[in-house]
């Protein structure tokens, strides 16, 4: 079975700087457009603008020894499943973005399994853009995660350096260095990763005849045990030419390579309970997943928040999957047989694109951006199985205008844009000969409007148009084999998901206490989902089908304080309603429900050497379209004792419950399914932290950070 197979092995499926060296201008006066304001005091530093919500997680214990899929579940509006698949609010069509910039690491099927390996301690920021303006690609219904890693900016040489040792072998570590200089800076990082791949899915059908009433059913268990291993590298330099031009470039690589040994047993019976089929499949799953970028940037300083960017990057993700196995019939029983399966997808991604920001008269700010993407991926499949090999071929390409304006206007600020994407699509068969072409246009506006009411009080309403277009794989009409009784198929026919998003936000900032609500409401059309279909045999097929018509809606509270001079907090809720045209799947309609979510941290510092940390979060029941994903919580602890000022001593524990686990339900009139995936999540950690450098008196200038979204 590809997709629980894929389930089983999250590892499996796989600039930054500081700014021009120029003398600073006179300060202005104070702007009334709503800049960015930091909200220190409490545990995380929360950060807001008029269009973003930023959470420091640089804090978070997890962050040291776990992976950035650890850091996110302690971030509101932020979801995180056993397989380290993201949802906002509810809604898993997120693009997530590093330092403002779309990813191939976190595309596709394997960014679970990027998210679970790359390691969190890189990243100091967690950006949140629920409602992101037209400056921002309008892909990911749901909104964008921004990671922002960390940068030196202290002169001369610093680094730090990190190793910890974990329950069952775990190890991870890594080097960061860089330095500062008048005009020249470096930067880079090394880590890497090993983990025990311990997984078990466990699938129970019935299949229903309609016609007679009379229930047929299976079981089957799949277990995966072996070693996984990454590396992550990462690598930058930043030159400025003058006082007004700085060049720029950046290489990251990624390497995941998980090696496990698999067993799958399997049982099918009649209606009176008998055995028709039983199986035992043995083998093995090994995986290279490899992803590099290379990209380099010109940046132009004209004056006071005005400056040109200009940006190309290249992008190549391989993946290498070999799943040789055996098959054993008991009954019937039949001679040995073999079932390989072999998958080895390539996708390349050229980027250029231009961001201009000016300041304008009455304190007004204009940004305008051009950017062309260019995809061209290839996806290689082979079974032993007759008739299961294929290679299909996807080709797009995106240009992509916007232009926002920004002004003040009393104590009110408004924030407009637009947003016009030519898309175009070529799909090619390459084994069944079918091609196919989708070209569209499509405009995307935004609109944020805020009011400073007081001093303490700020609120928002806002509305972005969004699209969620469907991942190349999801396209490909190809009939895969993934067992004996499973296949999964694309669509070519598939629609982009488009998606208006409502926000109404208020905000309370005061000392060291953050306070925070949100009413949102979105609907869409054209949404599209997996549907499983039964086949002669019993066998289920997976598809991507279009929906019809959805709504959501939703309150989010989020709150940061201190509770006494040595113990802060911070902690969210989110409950949210959904709705789903599930008619032609099985359901005479529509069918909704509604969820309940949260997440809290507890911080306390005994003394000045001593921090301790305990972390819980709690996903409800979700609403799928022909069933539902059962709530999961899970809680951690952790503990950093410093023992000098360069160095640090740290103990987690992940996962003490070891309650991380996922049940999904189908339930629809012809089939009832359950499958239940549990990992290795719970794991313990003894680490050391040691930093160096950085002794300089004034740091250097950042100047240029995150600011362009194309």
């Amino acid at each position: 079975m590809r997709s629980a197979l894929m389930a089983l092995t999250p590892l499996a499926l796989l600039a930054p700087g500081a700014a021009l060296a120029q003398a600073p201008p006179p300060k202005p006066p104070p702007p009334k457009t709503v800049d960015e304001v930091v909200v220190s005091g409490a545990a995380p530093d929360v950060r807001t603008s008029i269009d973003r919500t930023s959470y420091n997680v640089a804090k978070d214990l997890s962050s040291v020894s776990g992976s950035i899929a650890d850091g996110l579940r302690n971030v509101p509006s932020v979801e995180v499943d056993v397989q380290g698949n993201v949802s906002l609010r509810g809604d898993p069509n997120v693009t997530i973005m590093i330092d403002g910039k779309p990813s191939g690491q976190f595309r596709g099927e394997g960014r679970g399994a990027a998210l679970q390996a790359l390691p969190a301690e890189q990243i100091e920021r967690v950006e949140v853009i629920t409602n992101p303006s037209a400056e921002f690609s309008p892909e990911g219904a749901a909104g964008i995660i921004n990671l922002v890693t960390k940068k030196a900016r202290k002169p001369g040489y610093s680094g730090s350096v990190r190793a910890s040792y974990g329950t069952e072998g775990r190890t991870n570590g890594g080097l960061t260095g860089a330095y500062n200089a008048e005009r020249l800076a470096l930067n880079g990082s090394f880590s890497w990763r090993t983990d025990p791949q311990k997984f078990k899915l466990t699938d129970q059908r019935e299949y229903i005849d309609p016609a007679t009433g009379a229930v047929t059913s299976s079981s089957g268990q799949t277990d995966q045990r072996g070693r996984g291993r990454i590396l992550n590298l990462r690598g930058g330099v930043d030159y400025d030419l003058d006082e007004a031009n700085r060049l720029s470039g950046e290489l990251r690589f990624l390497n995941i390579v998980p090696e496990v040994e698999l067993f799958e047993g399997f049982e099918a019976r009649d209606p009176d309970g008998r055995v028709v089929r039983a199986y035992q499949r043995l083998g093995r799953s090994d995986l290279d997943h490899a992803n590099g970028e290379l990209s380099g940037t010109w940046r132009r300083k004209f004056g006071q928040d005005h400056e040109l960017t200009a940006v190309a990057s290249y992008e190549v993700t391989r993946v290498e999957n070999d799943r040789p196995l055996r098959v054993f019939d008991i009954v019937p029983v039949a001679p040995e047989q073999r079932d390989d399966f072999s998958a080895a997808p390539t996708l390349r991604q050229t980027e250029l694109k231009a961001d201009y920001v000016r300041p304008l008269g009455g304190e007004a700010k204009l940004k305008a951006g051009y950017a062309l993407q260019v995809d061209a991926n290839r996806y290689e499949n082979a079974a032993s199985v007759p008739g299961f090999t294929n290679l299909f071929k996807y080709a797009q390409q995106i240009n992509a205008g916007y232009v926002t304006y920004e002004k003040p206007l009393g104590d009110w600020t408004v924030l407009a844009g637009l947003r016009l994407e030519d898309v175009r699509i070529d799909l090619d068969q390459v084994t069944t000969g079918l091609t196919a072409e989708n070209d569209y246009f499509r405009a995307y506006p935004s609109l944020h409007v805020s009011n400073q009411l007081n001093e303490r009080d700020r609120v928002t309403v806002s509305y972005s148009r969004r699209v969620q277009r469907p991942f190349p794989f999801d396209l490909n009409p190809f009939v895969t084999y993934s067992g004996p009784f499973d296949r999964r198929s694309g669509n070519p026919n598939l629609k982009p998901q488009e998606t208006d998003s409502f926000e109404a936000l208020w905000q309370r900032r005061e000392g060291g206490t953050f306070y925070q609500a949100t009413l949102y409401y979105r609907r869409s059309r054209h949404g599209f989902t997996d549907v499983i279909r039964e086949l002669p045999g019993g066998v289920l097929l997976t598809t991507k089908e279009n929906l019809g018509r959805g709504r959501a809606a939703g309150v989010e509270l989020v709150a940061n304080g201190r509770l006494s001079a040595k113990l802060t907090y911070n902690a969210s809720v989110n409950a949210y309603w959904n709705e789903i045209d599930a008619a032609g799947l099985g359901f005479p309609g529509k069918r909704s429900g509604a969820t309940l979510g949260g997440r809290a941290n507890l911080n306390w510092q005994p003394t000045a050497k001593d921090f301790v940390q305990v972390n819980a979060v709690m996903n409800g029941e979700r609403l799928l379209p022909q069933g539902t994903l059962d709530a999961i919580g899970v809680v951690n602890l952790g503990y950093r004792r410093k023992l000098t000022d360069n160095l640090a001593a740290l103990v987690t524990w992940n996962d003490v419950f070891a309650s991380l686990r996922q049940v999904q339900r189908i339930d629809t009139p012809t089939l009832r399914l359950r499958q239940e995936f549990t990992g290795n999540g719970r794991a313990a950690f003894v680490g050391l932290v040691w930093t160096f450098g950085g002794n300089g008196q004034k740091p250097r200038e950042p100047g240029f950070d995150f600011g362009g979204g194309l």
